[in-house]
């Protein structure tokens, strides 16, 4: 993340834990899509939308060649939420399970 260099890092931590307080506070999918049209550039939310898609197909165990076909993201962004899904700090997981309906004590 790049750091307004204005900030201290206690600001940008404040900061960083407003928008996400924010994000929580979002009642419906809806609200939430609204939201991040107007936080994120149509190329960030498309970025996004595409790591989450990469995350479900890796999820079905696919091996990067086929899911970048699938959706045309780069082999290397492939490799990168691969990386996050094992050795990130548990976000990915967390969500895929809410948002798939799997237990979320799942191994």
């Amino acid at each position: 993340m790049k750091p307004n260099r204005a900030d201290s890092d206690e600001r940008q931590a404040r900061t960083e834990e407003a928008l996400f307080q924010a994000i929580i506070s979002l009642q419906d999918t809806t609200e939430c899509r609204n939201f991040f049209k107007d936080l994120c550039t149509p190329a960030e939310l498309q970025a996004l939308v595409d790591r989450w898609q990469v995350v479900a197909y890796l999820e079905q165990g696919l091996p990067y060649r086929e899911i970048h076909e699938r959706t045309a993201v780069s082999v290397t962004t492939i490799g990168r939420v691969a990386r996050f899904l094992t050795d990130g700090y548990g976000g990915y997981q967390t969500a895929y399970r809410r948002a798939s309906g799997t237990a979320d004590n799942a191994p």
